[in-house]
This record gives C-alpha cells, sequence and structure tokens, in this order.
C-alpha cells in the first residue's frame, strides 16, 4: 500500500500550475523626498500608537475582542479549514459502506409434505469499498484548491481587521473633533452674548437703533443652531463605535472620559515602498490566494476529460432459516478488481466546463491587478489628505490669530463710536469659522493617518498568536457538534504568516481529518 501512496504523491498533476501574474507598481511614492513620508522604515502593527492616545489603543483592543463581523469572519475560516478536511478526504476511499438486514418471511402457499417450511428468516452482512486512483491529480487539485481559499479565508479575516482598526480609530477622532467643534461654538456663544449685551446696552441709550440688536441676534441663533447639528453627528458617531466594539447604542460619556482634545499625529508617516503592498495588504493577498484556488479548479474540471481507474472490492455473507440451514451459517462472497469509468459521450459538456472555469480564473487575475493598482491609489490618496491637512492647520492657525485680533479691534471700536456693529458681527463670524475650519483641519490629519495605514494594510498583525474564534464560541460549538482537532490552534494557524509558494498548502497526501 506504501507503493500506492509513493505513485499517486509523484504522479502527474492535470492542469496549469498557478503563477502570480504581472502588476503594475510603482516604484516610489509621490511624496517621496518630502517631510511628509519616511519610505525606509515600516510601523504598522499597532499603527494607532503612534498617536498617543491610550484610549484608543483601550477601544482598538476591545472591538478585536468583541465585534461581531469580526467574529463572522473568523468562523468562515473555520468553514474554510473543515471545507479543507472534506478535500483531504477525497484522497482516501470515496465509498465505504457496511450493510446489514435480517427479514422475516411468509410464504402464501405450503409445501406438500412439509419438505420446506412455509415461514423462514434470511440475513446478510456485507461491506464494501471504492477508491478512485488520483492518477491524474484531480483530488490534489482539489486538496490544493482548498488549502489555497483557506488560507484566502486568512486574508480575508486580516483585511475585516484592518477596517476594524481603522474605522475605529476613525470614528474615534471623528468624535474628539465634534467634541472640539462643540467648545468652539459654546465658546463662540459666549461671545457674542457679550456682544449683544453691549449692543442692547446702546440701543437703550439711544445711542444706536434696534437694526443692531437684531444683527446680534442673528449671528448668535445661527451659532446656538450648529449645537444641535453638531450633537446629531455625534451621536451618530458613538452610535457607530458602540457597534464596533460589538455593544448595542449607548452614550458612551463615561467610556470616552479621561481623554480630551483630536490626536495628534506624528511629523512623518512610516510607508516602505510601493512594493511591499504585494505581501502587505490582506486584501491583495486574498485577491492573490483566490485566483490560486480557482487555478486548481481549472485541473479539477479537466480530470473528468480522462477515465477514471478505480478499485472496487465487496466481502458479504448471507444466510437463511430455511429447510434444515441455519440462519447463522452463511455464504461468504468477496469480490475485489479494478473498474474503469469514461465520460466519453460528455466530452462537451466537460470541455466548456473547463472554459467556464479559466474564465473564471482570468476575472480572478484581472481583479487581483485591479487590487493592486487600486491600492496604490488608497495609499496615495492617504498620504496626500495627511500632508495637505497639516498645510492647511498652519494657515488656519494664522487665521484664527488674525480673526480673533480683528474681532478685538472691532468691539473697541464699536464702544468708541467709530465703527458700525455690522464690522463686529462680520468679525465674529469669521471668528468662528476660522476656529471651526481650524478644529476640523486638525482632525483630518490623524484621519488622514489612519487613511493611509489602512490603506498600506496595518493592523492585521495584532492577530499573531491569537485564535480566530474566541474560547467561549468555541466551547459552544464543540458541544454542539464534535469538531475533532479543527478547533485547536495548530490545524487553525497557517504554518507561515506571508503568503506561501503557489500551491505550497502543505503536504498533499494527508491522513483524513476525522
Amino acid at each position: 500500500m506504501v507503493w500506492a501512496f509513493a505513485l499517486l504523491a509523484s504522479g502527474c498533476m492535470i492542469g496549469p500550475d498557478f503563477k502570480r501574474p504581472p502588476v503594475l507598481v510603482a516604484e516610489d511614492w509621490m511624496e517621496t523626498g518630502t517631510t511628509t513620508i519616511d519610505s525606509g522604515r515600516e510601523q504598522y502593527r499597532e499603527w494607532w500608537s503612534s498617536l498617543n492616545d491610550p484610549l484608543l489603543s483601550s477601544l482598538i483592543e476591545t472591538a478585536y475582542e468583541r465585534n461581531l463581523t469580526l467574529l463572522a469572519a473568523g468562523l468562515r475560516v473555520l468553514e474554510a479549514r473543515a471545507q479543507l478536511g472534506v478535500a483531504i478526504g477525497e484522497f482516501y476511499p470515496q465509498q465505504q459502506q457496511v450493510n446489514a438486514s435480517a427479514s422475516y418471511n411468509r410464504l402464501p402457499f405450503s409445501v406438500p409434505y412439509t419438505v420446506v417450511d412455509n415461514t423462514f428468516w434470511q440475513a446478510a452482512l456485507g461491506a464494501q469499498a471504492g477508491w478512485e486512483l488520483d492518477l491524474w491529480g484531480k483530488v490534489r487539485r482539489g486538496i490544493e484548491s482548498a488549502g489555497s481559499a483557506f488560507l484566502a479565508s486568512v486574508a480575508a479575516y486580516d483585511d475585516v481587521l484592518v477596517t476594524l482598526t481603522s474605522d475605529v480609530a476613525s470614528t474615534y477622532v471623528r468624535i474628539r473633533t465634534i467634541d472640539v467643534q462643540l467648545a468652539i461654538a459654546r465658546e463662540n456663544i459666549v461671545r457674542q452674548q457679550q456682544a449683544l449685551a453691549i449692543a442692547s446696552a446702546r440701543f437703550a441709550g439711544g445711542v444706536v437703533t434696534r437694526r443692531d440688536v437684531y444683527q446680534a441676534e442673528n449671528v448668535l441663533g445661527a451659532t446656538e443652531a450648529a449645537i444641535p447639528q453638531l450633537n446629531i453627528e455625534r451621536r451618530r458617531a458613538t452610535n457607530a463605535l458602540s457597534v464596533l466594539l460589538g455593544m448595542p447604542p449607548a452614550p458612551l460619556d463615561r467610556l470616552l472620559a479621561g481623554a480630551s482634545g483630536i490626536p495628534v499625529a506624528p511629523a512623518t508617516l512610516a510607508v516602505g515602498i510601493p512594493a511591499d503592498l504585494l505581501r502587505r495588504r490582506p486584501d491583495i493577498r486574498k485577491a492573490e490566494l483566490r485566483a490560486a484556488a480557482q487555478s486548481a479548479q481549472i485541473g479539477l474540471a479537466k480530470g473528468d476529460l480522462l477515465p477514471a481507474f478505480s478499485l472496487l472490492g465487496t466481502i458479504g455473507s448471507a444466510s437463511s432459516s430455511i429447510g434444515q440451514a441455519s440462519l447463522g451459517a452463511g455464504s461468504l462472497s468477496i469480490v475485489a478488481g479494478p473498474a474503469v469509468q469514461w465520460n466519453i459521450l460528455n466530452y462537451g459538456q466537460i470541455t466548456n466546463n473547463v472554459r467556464v472555469q479559466d474564465a473564471k480564473f482570468q476575472e480572478l487575475l484581472v481583479d487581483y491587478q485591479n487590487a493592486v493598482l487600486r491600492a496604490q491609489q488608497e495609499v496615495e490618496n492617504g498620504i496626500s489628505e495627511f500632508g495637505q491637512s497639516r498645510d492647511e492647520a498652519v494657515f488656519l492657525e494664522k487665521s484664527v490669530k488674525a480673526a480673533t485680533g480683528a474681532l478685538q479691534i472691532a468691539l473697541l471700536q464699536y464702544k468708541e463710536g467709530t465703527v458700525d456693529f455690522t464690522t463686529v458681527l462680520n468679525a465674529e463670524e469669521n471668528l468662528y469659522k476660522a476656529q471651526n475650519s481650524l478644529a476640523i483641519a486638525q482632525g483630518n490629519i490623524p484621519l488622514g493617518l489612519i487613511k493611509a495605514y489602512r490603506a498600506l494594510g496595518g493592523g492585521w498583525e495584532v492577530r499573531r498568536g491569537r485564535d480566530f474564534v474566541p474560547a467561549v464560541t468555541r466551547q459552544e460549538m464543540a458541544g454542539r457538534t464534535d469538531w475533532g482537532t479543527l478547533l485547536t490552534p495548530d490545524l487553525l494557524r497557517p504554518q507561515v504568516p506571508d503568503l506561501p509558494a503557489p500551491g505550497d498548502v502543505g503536504p498533499l497526501v494527508r491522513p483524513p481529518e476525522w
């Protein structure tokens, strides 16, 4: 039997061997050489630590442990691992049956002279097995496809984790930005209330008309109206953060307490080089692995064009109590031999199925190439947003400083009666707009950093050394279904963290996973 396994393991493999398709990758980022990025180093694993906000790190850890979308992705890894076990089982005898029967029979007539009783028992016991030999590598292609699909499910899990960490970080930054905007609005409301008081006093003294009072109330009302709108945006953001943390929407004031202000981003992004995307971004690895799995499907389909050789065997015993025979003493029969099946009349149908699998493969190759281009676009957008937001914040800081000075002078001149109240109102509006725009720009700086690191595929590394599914879920599933050893870390964690060589999904000849 050992020689048979060796023959099958070293036999030919029908169908194409997967090769990574050529892709267009830029040599450097467009911002290379500027102070915005550092392409000489990488900082991916816990990129959010560069924002120096312990609360943010705590939120991301909570989301990693409780997010339901991530849990669903982990369960899909379990599903793909079990599918790989199904494919491995095809390498062994595909037909294995044990049959047993017993029947009591009564004839509708009696035999003369009672030679044979008209009632008797019959019993049969047998076993049969059939093994289609994998001479052409059809089954091994199926194992290869399932192995690549399993690794693709791991990459899909990593992709969900990248999205999760960036979503938590960006939502948190938006909440902190809105908090700053609310503080700015309230500060300006106090300032505008003071201006209204001045206008009302001057009107009461007969120095100005009621128009100044109306204008002051108009500007104050517009600023006060910004508070409800900002509260709506904040509530939406906190509700989104609650769901990301795996909990129903609820006020998060206690959870978000202890930190304030917009997280401050570092001066530069550590981005490495564009070629790193091919091994770093999980969605690119997923696209390549899906193509590798589909490539093996071509060989699986081509295998139907060739004859299938099988070994069949049956052993059985039959007995009856007719006449003087004993029910326990029966005849033993053994049948064994080769068999061949060749679907020569279905060649057209099989050939078209091969074409279908080949077209799907080509489509996935294009998807992979497109994923590489799209990834570079997203990184460039994040880098640009990060750098341009920093420049915008610098200009807006000057604008806020100038608007503050202009308002102070306008108030003094209004009190002295040298300018009308419109000048004060314009100065108040300009200051509020400049301060609000500065807060948004300051929030866009870390948002640009988050967008860049998300596009670089950073954050999925935190799952290394951890299980895809929490212990509580594993215990629940094990109590419902016999999972054997499939829930153990050794079978769930791929041995190589990065993309394996084409077709490298471990030994193709493996013991059945019972």
